[in-house]
């Protein structure tokens, strides 16, 4: 980039953070943050935003009501009002650099700034925003006590009587944020040459344009590609990007030479050829698997806030299965799973998977998440160890076969149920289902419908779209085993 050359990887996360609050400030002051429905990572945000609230309240709460001008107003009048309640949301504005602390805690003559965040540990590019967030409070002539990072603490355990004290592990960031902070300066200068010089910043796509965060504008600043997209390739992702730099628009143009590993020149062999690639295992072993065979999905939500008691932050707990059952006599069987009533499913989930999978049989399944919910509810439900243990034995991952002995072009790289199905299923067209199309919207169904506010037309239509996904997933494992028993 023209102006942030000679940056370090720190530096450079840092202009980022400062070029995107210049911008938002300087072209959209207008915008309240976005819907939380359009992107899973702003849904856990607003949710681990509300906990913070609840757990460092009562207090004052900013919001963009008013719009930015009106929220950096009301912060400046309850700080001059004085009050040692924390400011949630607090507001600043230097310069047209415009920072929103998650809490300002007051109570001393130098309060703290308390940035929360949903993961659960402190990364590299928290000291920045927070080194940020301190530089503008400061300029604006409000000195701070200790520069603080609470992050969700993942062995938190809720008691289920609606306290969440402990939720958050608070580590105390002053010293090395404080060494951060001399550097804001240049970096805000550099940010406001970006934005006033009226050209895109020069610099080639690479793997930062996906760190810390994927950047929206990627597939604006990226070289156009061909048919298959050198990414497509898979491996190093800088060697890739090299390969784009030099010029590279398609894989089928890289030399054989510069290919890496199998996989690499398998997808470049069959890209080239335009055909599928099928390995002569995979037939074999699947034809051998016995009867009955069951086909099993889970749907799960992992969330930042327990729901239940004896739960903890982000566990994966399931709260819906999906079963198809073929025993080579009868025509293809369907059970199901679904507890939609906000009462904890987990165990009447364990107790009915346990009924319906029986003792024997292979347990069909795309990929370890199924394995690792299992194990979950192992840890969850003792009493149900041994049987669990025994579906757990059971399982049989797709997956990995596939991966080793298939390869269509038209999967670009991907070995996903969703890469893979249009090559052997197209008439399994996930986007022909409702709103629930993929376990995001599933996770984000699941808990409007078991809401006691939603109405029962609503939570009965909901329940059907969820029953569509999920069953639409274990449909989709009989038609892949289906498809290479025949290969």
């Amino acid at each position: 980039m023209a102006y942030a050359a000679g940056l370090s990887k720190t530096q450079l996360l840092a202009f980022k953070q400062c070029a995107r609050k210049l911008w938002l400030a300087q072209y959209h002051p207008e915008l309240e943050e976005p819907a939380p429905h359009l992107d899973a990572a702003l849904e856990t945000g607003r949710v681990v935003g509300e906990l913070a609230r609840q757990v460092y309240g009562p207090g004052e709460h900013i919001t963009f009501e008013a719009g930015q001008r009106g929220a950096v107003n009301a912060t400046r009048a309850l700080l001059e009002a004085g009050g040692s309640t924390p400011i949630f949301e607090a507001t600043f504005d230097h310069e047209g650099l415009v920072v929103q602390v998650d809490i300002l805690a007051r109570g001393s003559e130098q309060p703290r700034l308390i940035e929360v965040k949903a993961s659960a540990s402190v990364k590299e590019h928290h000291l920045i925003d927070c080194a940020i967030q301190a530089w503008t409070v400061e300029q604006l002539g409000q000195p701070l006590g200790q520069i603080i990072l609470a992050h969700v603490d993942a062995e938190f355990v809720y008691t289920g009587d609606g306290n969440y004290q402990g939720v958050f592990v608070e580590q105390d960031l002053t010293e090395p944020v404080r060494k951060l902070m001399p550097t804001v300066p240049e970096l805000v200068g550099q940010a406001r040459a970006t934005l006033s010089s009226g050209d895109e910043p020069d610099i080639a796509v690479g793997p930062h344009c996906f760190s810390p965060h994927d950047c929206p504008f990627y597939p604006h600043c990226a070289p156009a590609q061909g048919r298959y997209p050198i990414m497509s390739l898979g491996g190093n992702k800088q060697r890739l990007f090299d390969l784009i730099r030099e010029g590279y628009q398609d894989l089928r143009e890289v030399p054989e030479d510069d290919l890496g590993n199998e996989t690499q020149q398998r997808i470049w062999r069959q890209s080239r050829a335009e055909q599928p690639y099928v390995g002569k295992g995979i037939a074999t072993f699947l034809a051998a698997l016995e009867r009955p065979r069951y086909y099993l999905d889970f749907e799960t939500i992992a969330v930042p806030r327990p729901i239940w008691a004896g739960t903890r932050p982000y566990e994966v707990l399931p709260f819906q299965w999906s079963c198809h059952i073929d025993d080579g006599e009868h025509e293809l069987m369907h059970r199901a799973f679904l507890d939609l009533s906000g009462e904890s499913p987990m165990r009447h989930c364990a107790e009915q998977l346990i009924a319906t999978l029986g003792d024997a049989g292979p347990v069909i399944v795309y990929t370890s998440y199924e394995k690792r919910v299992i194990h979950e509810l192992k840890a969850l439900f003792p009493d149900l160890e041994t049987e669990l243990s025994a579906i757990h034995k059971r399982l049989v991952d797709l997956h990995p076969l596939i991966r080793e002995d298939y390869y269509h072009p038209d999967m670009q790289g991907s070995w996903s149920l969703k890469a893979l199905l249009p090559t052997i299923a197209p008439e399994l067209d996930y986007g022909h289902l409702g709103e629930v199309q993929d376990g995001f919207a599933a996770q984000r169904a699941y808990l409007e419908a078991s809401n006691p506010e939603t109405s029962p037309e609503r939570r009965e239509k909901i329940r059907q779209h969820l029953l569509d996904y999920c069953g639409y997933d274990t449909l989709a494992l009989v038609k892949i085993v289906a498809h290479f028993s025949a290969a």
